[in-house]
């Protein structure tokens, strides 16, 4: 029992510090935190996504992967595009702000459901979501012999701690993000990052 919980945290501390690093999806769930929109669907996207990640990588799928890098050269640059689109129109909100997108609330359906489809897009057109789970966790869980499925289970259990209190603790600077200003800052940043994000996929590609 020591060994699986000491197991355990291991792949809880090494998912967490994989998963903090901030980038295209962390910089979109807190954006959509402050905005109280999809956040419940939006969060649970993310962290069942990496679960299965986590498991495929696990369950030694990475290595199969490898044989095929063509896959993930195609990954690279769908998604380095989209991100540069996506780092686009946030850098469009910094110069023309909206005053509906300034508000924080609820959120028409097709808002959320622009929400949703964004929300998978950013995780499964991102080819670093791949390196850090399938390959990364996958590489580090297979250490662990007849444990690494323990292992497994506290990487997927930090993805989800990390996604729960990212997006619903985003509310607590719904106060500061009142001023429009502070949203064109808070857009400002998720551009450079979306942007900088796109264009390394892009030329890496």
């Amino acid at each position: 029992m020591p060994h699986a919980l000491t197991a355990a945290a291991a792949g809880f501390g090494t998912g967490l510090s994989l998963i903090v690093a901030i980038g295209a999806q962390n910089a979109f769930v807190l954006r959509q935190g402050i905005r109280r929109e999809a956040l419940l669907p939006v969060v649970a996207i993310c962290a069942l996504s990496d679960a299965t990640l986590i498991t495929l990588g696990v369950a030694g799928v990475g290595a199969v992967v490898v044989a095929w890098p063509s896959a993930l050269t195609a990954i690279a640059l769908t998604g380095g595009v989209f991100l540069l689109g996506y780092g686009g129109l946030a850098a469009r909100r910094v110069f023309r702000p909206s005053v509906s997108a300034l508000r924080v609330e609820a959120g028409s359906a097709g808002s959320r459901r622009r929400a949703v489809l964004t929300c998978l897009a950013m995780t499964w057109l991102n080819p670093h979501v791949y390196l850090d789970t399938v390959f990364l966790l996958g590489s580090v869980a297979a250490d662990r012999g007849p444990l690494r499925w323990t292992f497994g289970l506290g990487a997927a259990l930090a993805s989800l701690c990390w996604f729960v209190a990212l997006g619903f603790g985003a509310r607590l600077l719904s106060g500061f993000l009142a001023r429009p200003s502070a949203w064109r800052v808070l857009d400002g940043l998720i551009a450079a990052t979306m942007i900088a994000l796109g264009a390394t996929l892009v030329a890496g590609a």
